[in-house]
């Protein structure tokens, strides 16, 4: 179903090489300071604050393909448009007073404000609500496709990849490897967009070859089904990633402006993976399982060096 090439399987090593290098640059702090290791001491500039905050933004890609694919430009509204309103409203309302209390996470403000029995139980709920799971998996399919292991071996590696440097560098080596997954996940968007573009067809194309209601922002669906979406979106605002970046902002303009700016950032990355599942759907149009509508859709267009650039 999948091949790569060589050269693909030298580009993809690469990047997990140089993933984990970066991640064990950074030097363990001996200090003893807790907020080094879990907020890079609250020094966090603008341009890391934008880097990490848009690169974790994304962690289930494959979903992303298969919404688009089923539904069309309704991904975007339901999955795009609501994220950049309330990431604009917490910049707004949010971010400043959340790096003015010098906390760690969410659970520390409860219990200043609760107590410490509340404290615990939002610490269990929001573990739960965090929970890597459905991104570990997400990176096992990928992983178990790429090197045509078992899903088992494939999600020990996924766990191991993306955690095992954290123990060293902690919070700095987080940062230094979403700044190069940020650049990473761009390009290869950045590519099969442009290949789609310059070998498959314009708009035009997908135009003939796209059932009407894909190119239709809200398609047939009731406005409780998009609703439903928004208030999905709320999360937002109690979204521990974002608590813990604007805490480690160096200050509260910087988380303030940090997230704006990332929403910007956000709306491009959305064109260019609406666009790529716009693709898929047009030109792959009876897949059996359209979680795979990326991967798939990049097997029949990319060539040898590019698709391992995209994986």
């Amino acid at each position: 179903m999948i091949s790569f090439s060589s050269i693909d399987f030298v580009i993809i090593i690469s990047f997990f090489t140089i993933l984990l290098i970066i991640g064990f640059l950074p030097k363990k702090e001996t200090d003893g300071d807790s907020s080094q290791y879990l907020l890079y001491g609250r020094k966090v500039g603008l341009f890391l604050f934008v880097m990490t905050n848009v690169s974790t933004w994304y962690g289930g890609i494959l979903g992303v393909g298969e919404f688009t694919y089923r539904y069309g430009l309704l991904s975007w509204l339901t999955q795009g448009l609501p994220y950049y309103i309330f990431a604009i409203l917490f910049a707004f309302i949010f971010a400043k007073k959340i790096r003015g209390s010098s906390l760690f996470t969410i659970p520390d403000k409860l219990e200043e404000v609760y107590g410490k029995k509340v404290g615990l139980i939002s610490s269990a709920l929001i573990f739960i609500l965090v929970s890597p799971a459905p991104y570990l998996l997400m990176a096992a399919s990928l992983f178990s496709l790429i090197f045509n292991i078992g899903l088992l071996p494939a999600l020990v590696f996924s766990a191991l990849i993306s955690s095992v440097f954290l123990l060293k560098g902690g919070y700095k080596s987080d940062l230094y490897t979403d700044v190069f997954q940020f650049f990473i996940m761009f390009i290869g968007f950045f590519i099969i967009v442009f290949v789609s573009i310059s070998q498959v067809g314009d708009f035009h194309f997908l135009q003939m070859n796209l059932p009407k209601e894909h190119l239709l922002v809200a398609s047939n669906v009731s406005p409780v089904f998009i609703i439903v979406w928004f208030l999905i979106a709320l999360w937002t605002f109690a979204d521990p990633g974002f608590h813990q970046r604007c805490y480690a902002a160096k200050t509260g303009d910087t988380a303030k402006w940090g997230i704006i700016i990332s929403v910007f950032f956000m709306i491009i990355f959305d064109f260019l993976t609406t666009a790529t599942g716009l693709y898929s759907r047009a030109v792959l149009p009876d897949l059996p399982n359209p979680v795979l509508s990326f991967p798939l859709y990049a097997e029949k267009v990319l060539g040898n060096g590019t698709k391992g650039i995209f994986y």
